[in-house]
């Protein structure tokens, strides 16, 4: 099964060409399609990029305008592809785009790959990130009904028929609550790869700067788990 990899790009312009070094190493190794996004940069990334992705066959850009959030992007990115498997991770290199080969055998061996959605499990982390992690995990898990861990962690991998049935996919960073939930209410199997987490080289994170944006990142999480909530709960009473 063939496997698109897509990576929004943000302002990562000095991250870029180690980020399409890697991602050539990736496509070597596992023949998959690495789509990176232009998410509406407002740095040198359209220029970087299209010199890094010319002499790579495995490299797509995918170009959005005016950044519209995470998961705009990642949906441009997702939209565009044409394969069996999707998937995305970060461009930051703090996790290794590698890592999708690990999530790769998985599906080689499942019976119904159609059913199985695969996750990282992030480790190596900042003991002040771990502890963050863990509450919010508590809290969605409570609200969801069901065990969600580590929500943000990447790569997150799928098949395209479940993509298919997405609807009102949130744009922002819920989009990983959105996916990782959509797929345990489907009754999908879960599985998760262990991947290092490693230190940004490049760049700011735009949420996780210090505990005021990480007040701001809650509360729009909230907001979103609670429609995301009343959204099952409708779903379910409709059959």
């Amino acid at each position: 099964m063939k496997f698109s990899l897509i990576i929004p790009c943000y302002n990562e312009a000095k991250t870029i060409p180690r980020l399409a070094a890697r991602c050539d190493d990736v496509v070597a190794a596992t023949g998959c399609t690495v789509i990176l996004v232009n998410n509406g940069s407002t740095d040198d990334s359209a220029a970087v990029m299209t010199t890094h992705t010319a002499d790579r066959p495995g490299l797509r850009v995918v170009t959005v305008a005016v950044n519209q959030g995470y998961g705009y992007g990642i949906l441009a990115g997702l939209n565009a592809a044409d394969t069996e498997l999707l998937g995305w991770t970060h461009a930051d290199m703090q996790t290794d785009p590698m890592d999708i080969s690990k999530g790769l055998e998985l599906f080689a061996a499942a019976a119904d790959p159609e059913t199985l959605f695969v996750k990282g499990q992030r480790h190596a982390r900042p003991a002040k990130d771990v502890v963050f992690t863990l509450g919010m995990s508590v809290f969605e898990s409570i609200l969801m009904r069901r065990v969600l861990s580590d929500i943000n962690a990447q790569p997150t991998m799928f098949h395209a028929r479940f993509f298919a049935g997405w609807k009102e996919a949130p744009h922002d960073f819920s989009l990983d609550l959105f996916a990782y939930a959509s797929a345990k209410r489907a009754g999908m199997r879960v599985m998760r790869i262990p991947v290092e987490f490693g230190v940004r080289e490049h760049g700011q994170s735009s949420w996780n700067v210090d505990w005021s944006s990480k007040r701001k990142f809650i509360k729009r999480t909230v907001d979103y788990s609670l429609k995301l909530r009343r959204s099952f709960d409708r779903s379910r009473k409709q059959g």
